[in-house]
């Protein structure tokens, strides 16, 4: 039994900027609409649109990361395949 071992690609600055830049921007937006001039619930309005749409986001990210990995995994396998062929036949 083989063991998958994910590959990352991504620095630890790298990761620490994007933590620190979702923080930031979940902060100013909270910020954006508190000092609106509208009531109450259109502001409440605005800011489950806002959540819905950063676990969209969350979610296209997992959708596309999950497709590469997939893709990835299924080309090692018919390269595996193709290996296991070629080594088989006489030369």
């Amino acid at each position: 039994m083989s063991t998958y071992i994910y590959e990352n690609s991504n620095s630890k600055s790298f990761f620490n900027m994007a933590c620190i830049s979702f923080v930031l921007s979940v902060i100013a937006m909270i910020c954006a609409i508190s000092f609106l001039e509208i009531e109450i619930g259109m502001a409440v309005f605005v800011g489950v649109c806002y959540v819905f749409s950063i676990s969209s986001c969350f979610t296209l990210a997992k959708v596309v990361r999950d497709r590469h990995e997939s893709e990835k995994f299924l080309s090692k396998v018919e390269n595996a395949k193709t290996e296991k062929f070629l080594s088989e036949q006489p030369i």
